[in-house]
């Protein structure tokens, strides 16, 4: 079984910084890609950002493009996900995904999960 566990959320003002992790454990799998994506309260949750795991080639949402940069290291098998700039809007309950597949911007193409970390942006 392949464990996924975020870190990093917090309370930050609007215009500060987070810096998310996510580490993965467990069973070795070889993942295309990994993601990050965001739920609100009362919304659906959203693609922010993806990046493949070989190549290490990115994707983002557009709402986040020049804000956020993602990151990863595949000898310590993590990614981490820098948010600059932040927005009241940014708040949310961010996850980290893996995936085998090639279709980096739906969630319900990929097949790991973490439990998620909250960030709040304070206006």
């Amino acid at each position: 079984q392949v464990r996924l566990v975020e870190s990093g959320g917090g309370l930050v003002q609007a215009g500060g910084s987070l810096r998310l992790s996510c580490a993965a454990s467990g069973d070795t799998f070889n993942p295309y890609a990994k993601g990050w994506f965001r739920q609100a309260p009362g919304k659906e949750r959203e693609f922010v950002a993806a990046i493949t795991w070989i190549g290490g080639q990115t994707v983002y949402a557009d709402s986040v493009k020049g804000r956020f940069t993602i990151s990863r290291n595949n000898g310590k098998n993590t990614m981490t996900l820098q948010m600059t700039a932040l927005k009241p809007e940014d708040t949310a309950v961010y996850f980290c995904a893996a995936t085998v597949g090639s279709v980096l911007q739906v969630g319900s193409r990929y097949e790991y999960w973490g439990q998620g970390t909250q960030v709040t942006v304070s206006s």
